[in-house]
């Protein structure tokens, strides 16, 4: 499933750049003042880390999985070879 982002957020902005697939915004666009991950763009890094990288340099630990948007393995995997494609 893809992830997001909750309203523990900080901003610290140490997740944005850790994410293969440019899927998270400092919230801007979706009218936040927190991050957010776009569930379309999200894979949680499956097909490219063993872990998603935004969860693992979070210092908050605000980055969860996203109930709205379950997705399996094979799922996630499609989703990231897609984007890179």
């Amino acid at each position: 499933m893809a992830l997001l982002i909750n309203e523990d957020c900080t901003n610290c902005d140490v997740c944005l750049p850790e994410c293969p697939n440019e899927a998270i915004t400092d919230g801007s666009d979706v009218d936040k003042d927190i991050y957010f991950i776009h569930s379309d763009l999200c894979s949680e890094c499956v097909g490219a880390f063993d872990e998603a990288q935004c969860v693992a340099v979070c210092p908050v630990e605000c980055i969860v999985p996203d109930p709205d948007h379950e997705e399996s393995p094979e799922e996630l995997q499609a989703k990231y070879d897609a984007i890179h494609s």
